[in-house]
């Protein structure tokens, strides 16, 4: 639902406006209170930059979540850079050199 809002929301925020975020995990507190959304810009690296402007936006993000959802309350929003594709490909790069090649051969 929240990756929805990204794809459908305008931005009042300039450092917002026309910029492209992929949510790709949620993490709910058990007291669902609060939820962490792992973000993340494809194709970019640029994700911590905008992490401020997405923490402005988590109030707006929180009401318009209550509309779509019928909750007896819509966990606080806290976004979180994901790093799970750098970490990826840091292991793959790690694993095509030539002297890990060759013991893996």
């Amino acid at each position: 639902m929240l990756a929805d809002l990204f794809t459908r929301v305008e931005f009042r925020d300039p450092e917002l406006a026309g910029v492209h975020v992929t949510v790709t995990e949620v993490r709910i507190s058990p007291d669902l209170k609060h939820a962490t959304a792992f973000v993340a810009r494809l194709g970019r690296s640029d994700i911590d930059e905008k992490l401020p402007a997405l923490r402005r936006a988590a109030p707006f993000l929180r009401s318009e979540l209550s509309r779509a959802v019928r909750l007896r309350g819509v966990p606080e929003i806290h976004f979180q850079p994901d790093t799970a594709l750098d970490y990826a490909m840091e292991i793959d790069a790690l694993l095509r050199r030539p002297e890990v090649a060759k013991d893996l051969g």
